[in-house]
């Protein structure tokens, strides 16, 4: 079945802009969907996270940084990525969980997570 796809990755000097999409099958239209992003050795992390209504969740290390919005008749999620920093470099990927996810606590948790896309690389020198 059609999974997420995401684009927009790229290089970029310190302190540029980037802006991440996530292609969203229609399955997933009432889903939690947010970032994630994983570094060489390090683990998957949590960056941003948006439910059906428009609520946000984010990583302490961009807040004020990066932006996540839902467009729900274009079927996609952005990452508007502003200040970027070296270690915001890495692969970056999409994925989806159920709603809940998104307003309890665990939203940063891969694991709750059951669909993912293929992930485009971001690198910040």
């Amino acid at each position: 079945h059609v999974q997420l796809v995401e684009s927009g990755g790229g290089s970029v000097q310190a302190g540029g802009s980037l802006k991440l999409s996530c292609s969203v099958p229609e399955r997933y239209e009432s889903y939690c969907i947010a970032w994630f992003r994983q570094a060489p050795g390090k683990e998957r992390e949590g960056v941003a996270a948006i439910d059906n209504w428009g609520g946000t969740k984010y990583a302490d290390s961009v807040k004020g940084r990066f932006v996540i919005s839902r467009d729900v008749d274009q079927k996609t999620v952005s990452l508007q990525m502003n200040g970027l920093k070296p270690e915001d470099t890495g692969t970056y990927f999409c994925a989806a969980a159920q709603f809940r996810v998104c307003v309890g606590g665990g939203w940063s948790d891969r694991d709750e997570y059951n669909s993912w896309g293929q992930g485009t690389q971001v690198t910040v020198s």
